[in-house]
């Protein structure tokens, strides 16, 4: 199957929104059939679970031709003139017959109303839990036509669609499309990335693969056991010539290598020793999202994580999993709506299968009328369960520092469950190799990063210059630490030297166990660097560094980071060592 990159339509300029249409498939004829309609969003810095964004995104939306036409999802809400003048200048939108509905989330199926006001003859297809979905927010009548995995759609010429169900990805709708003729499998959220570039395909795998990566650790890490169930039911289908996706450039260079990380990523995210299962409500509040920011803290951990939607779950699922989990979060429910009789069933499973060796947590969901946190954790407390963390009370649209507190609090009980191994090895210092591994000695660091609103603090020994032009350095992180999350590619912190004669206050300060959301700099003297992070005054020096790249070594990353300035307050200070007896703790 070959492809041509011609670009027929094209709005604005580089740096602004822009939309446009690019035929995917050559070899027929004249007319393309696969046209794919591309919004560029070059200047987006946050995204869904509030992640920072390196490089923009976009909202990609497809349209399939046969003797009958099919749209393959729509575009974001802020795209609305320019994505349907684009698709107007494509196709005529009353002969639109299919419109295929991938998930509901609104930055794909924003504009499914207007859509559907200009072409009512069109079915939507999707899922059974898309439809019930899109009934409450379309609020109008309109064809449909449920399909599960295994289905098939005739677009005639050859264009055969086969849909492949992939619940929890990360939407519990979510469903994949296969054309049968062009080989190209319509994934939207699955297999995309948050990257925007003039670029229409992956040609430039070492660019983007950061992105790729942490689009999966955000987005699809917390839902590892879904992925590999999705890729099981991908198999019948045969090759893959190309990955249609929801967000970035479409997967056409890299395709069986790019499929093959999100197996090896999810492979070993399952094979946590413990389970978590985090229960949301999809299309509540900020419920999915929150829930997805607490997921990702646990996953840090290397605990396995369930995600599970209280609105469409089965109550026998729920049991099952429920039975086996070493812990549970649960967002809280509405007390009323058209869902509020399943999700109470739901929650009463949960609580009839929960047992005391438990950890649960809990999280508002800042609906517009969530149930109390209080009594239902009562329920909980009298079964015998354990707190996990202090509930979570949101009281004000989350922000920068509630999705903070969130990730901290997932990885507070990912490291509480992992408590008992991390004193077993602890204790284990009769073996040779760490004792030797321990003579390696460091200095004593404190890294202080700071974005938008977000402060965040660690202690390092493990820190050696890496370079001499550009000057550089490496840091190993630990990927359960609260200050990863903000040492991404691009990302900016100081490097603070400690001194041998006066590191012991900073040290025992850092070294406390701060509660989820706390401010980790209250009472310690502190500036603010050219970069906007906190430097400690009286560290011996500090540098300033922006992340440029990141390795992954097993629990932590190596992260490389350029030093672009510094200062020494003590000319003849000496920089505090580190010494540790054995290597397998710090």
């Amino acid at each position: 199957m070959q492809h041509n990159l011609k670009k027929f339509i094209n709005y604005h300029a580089r740096n602004a929104a822009e939309t446009h249409g690019t035929a995917l498939d050559a070899n027929c004829g004249d007319r393309a059939e696969t046209i794919a309609l591309r919004s560029l969003d070059w200047d987006r810095d946050r995204f869904d679970i509030e992640f920072g964004l390196q490089n923009g995104t976009t909202y990609n939306s497809y349209l399939i031709s046969g003797d009958k036409t099919a749209l393959v999802d729509t575009s974001h809400a802020k795209f609305r003139q320019l994505y349907l003048e684009t698709l107007a200048g494509v196709v005529a939108p009353e002969t639109i017959d299919y419109l295929i509905i991938s998930h509901t989330e609104p930055d794909h199926s924003g504009l499914v109303k207007e859509l559907l006001a200009l072409a009512p003859q069109a079915t939507v297809v999707g899922s059974k839990v898309a439809i019930q979905f899109l009934e409450d927010f379309v609020h109008q009548p309109f064809q449909r036509r449920v399909v599960k995995s295994g289905d098939r759609l005739d677009l005639g010429q050859g264009h055969v669609l086969q849909f492949v169900n992939a619940p929890n990805l990360h939407w519990p709708d979510t469903m994949l499309t296969y054309d049968e003729k062009t080989q190209i499998l319509f994934t939207c959220d699955v297999f995309g990335m948050h990257y925007c570039s003039d670029d229409l395909y992956d040609e430039d795998l070492a660019a983007i693969s950061p992105d790729y990566h942490f689009y999966y650790e955000c987005l699809m890490g917390p839902n590892a056991r879904s992925v590999l169930a999705a890729l099981k039911r991908m198999e019948p289908l045969g090759e893959i010539g190309l990955v249609a996706n929801g967000h970035g450039p479409i997967l056409r260079y890299n395709v069986h290598e790019l499929i093959a990380r999100y197996r090896h990523w999810s492979q070993a995210q399952t094979q946590g020793e413990k389970t978590v299962v985090v229960f949301y409500i999809s299309e509540y509040g900020y419920s999915d999202r929150l829930s997805q920011t607490i997921g990702k803290g646990i996953v840090k951990t290397g605990m396995a994580v369930e995600m599970v939607d209280l609105k469409a779950a089965d109550p026998q699922e729920i049991h099952e999993l429920v039975g086996r989990a070493q812990a549970l979060v649960v967002g809280m429910p509405p007390m009323s709506g058209a869902h509020v009789k399943e999700i109470s069933q739901n929650l009463a499973t949960i609580l009839a299968a929960a047992n005391p060796k438990q950890a649960v947590g809990f999280y508002e969901s800042y609906g517009e009328d969530d149930e109390p946190i209080d009594p239902l954790a009562t329920k909980f407390n009298n079964l015998g369960l354990k707190s996990a963390f202090p509930p979570i009370r949101v009281k004000a649209t989350p922000d920068e520092a509630l999705y903070k507190l969130c990730e901290e609090a997932g990885t507070d009980l990912g490291q509480l469950l992992g408590r008992d191994r991390a004193i077993k090895q602890m204790k284990s210092v009769d073996n040779d190799l760490d004792k030797a591994m321990g003579r390696i000695s460091g200095g004593l660091y404190l890294i202080t990063a700071q974005k938008g609103d977000v402060k965040s603090a660690m202690l390092a020994s493990w820190v050696s210059q890496a370079s001499f032009e550009p000057p550089g350095i490496t840091i190993a992180v630990a990927k359960d630490r609260a200050i990863e999350s903000l040492m991404q590619v691009g990302d900016r912190f100081v490097l603070n030297i400690l001194g041998a004669d006066n590191y012991q206050p900073l040290m025992k300060h850092f070294l406390k166990r701060f509660k989820p959301g706390a401010d980790r700099f209250a009472g310690v003297k502190t500036q603010t660097a050219q970069n906007g992070s906190p430097i400690l005054t009286e560290a011996l020096a500090y540098l300033e560094c922006q992340v440029t790249s990141r390795l992954d070594c097993s629990d932590h990353w190596i992260v490389y980071s350029q030093v672009e300035t510094g200062r020494v307050s003590d000319s003849e200070g000496l920089t505090a060592v580190h010494h540790r007896l054995v290597g397998n703790h710090y």
